[in-house]
């Protein structure tokens, strides 16, 4: 499978799994997650601005955050907090969050499924999303 066969599978995967929720992606938003798919690594959002004014010259940061946002809530992409940075999620957490392992060396990030609920939660505690980040080396940097 060539790159642009993937980014074509994830946008097509991205816009059934909107559908299925009842949700709309927007031109804006695909190609937001379009150049998340692309990156080889996370990805800092004003860098996608930069990119997306080199296309058409019209972004702005507000659209930019919010189409993040959007591709967060819904599970199609990921802020690694640690590196203030982005990543389109290799596939959807409906049910758990993700756990990040994020090489200090390379900074390639590797991201899993993680637990449904966070095993220590204080009670009534409702997690509306769930990320954990963990530091170290990678295989290839070990």
């Amino acid at each position: 499978m060539t790159h642009a066969d993937s980014v074509s599978s994830a946008l097509a995967h991205a816009e059934k799994h909107c559908a299925d929720r009842g949700m709309r992606m927007t031109p804006l938003r695909r190609n937001v997650l379009a150049l998340l798919v692309k990156a080889a690594e996370p990805i800092k959002a004003y860098d996608l601005l930069d990119q997306m004014r080199s296309a058409d010259g019209s972004a702005k940061p507000p659209t930019v955050y919010r189409s993040l946002d959007f591709l967060m809530e819904v599970g199609l992409a990921h802020k690694v907090e640690a590196l203030n940075a982005y990543i389109a999620c290799a596939h959807c957490h409906d049910k758990g969050g993700a756990e990040l392992y994020i090489c200090g060396n390379c900074g390639s990030v590797d991201e899993r499924h993680g637990a449904p609920e966070p095993q220590n939660a204080p009670d009534g505690f409702r997690t509306d999303r769930s990320v954990v980040e963990h530091y170290g080396r990678c295989a290839n940097c070990s």
